[in-house]
């Protein structure tokens, strides 16, 4: 059963690809803040994918996050989220990233539960 108190992880390391300078976010070779938000909600994601029922998923609907500090290339990176509310199918998460033990960015993330099925029809129904 999906509650509060829910963790997840996921990693990632600093390679060219996944820089200010190559994401367009900014001209330098450190991790860039899309990457760092695109890894927490990767943490948030599968954190409660094994909770929902089958033909369910989540998408992101809000991110309020600082980007505390540079990453070098070379460096791994770890996010880290706790489920902290639930209002029916809307999920809050408490979002944070490290690397080297040092806290690069921290915020909160909401999630929404959707029939992934009802929800592409949707989305593909807007091509017309």
């Amino acid at each position: 059963m999906l509650e509060p108190g829910v963790r997840g992880a996921a990693e990632v390391t600093v390679v060219p690809e996944n820089t200010a300078a190559a994401a367009g976010s900014g001209a330098l070779p450190v991790f860039a803040t899309p990457c760092m938000i695109a890894l927490m909600e990767k943490a948030a994601m599968n954190s409660v994918q094994p909770f929902l029922d089958e033909g369910q998923g989540t998408v992101g609907t809000r991110i309020d996050v600082s980007h505390l500090a540079a990453t070098p290339v070379g460096m791994a990176v770890r996010a880290e989220t706790e489920l902290t509310a639930i209002d029916r199918r809307r999920l809050t998460f408490s979002v944070k990233a490290f690397a080297d033990g040092e806290l690069i960015g921290e915020g909160t993330h909401e999630r929404f539960i959707v029939e992934s099925a009802r929800f592409l029809q949707k989305a593909e129904a807007k091509r017309k």
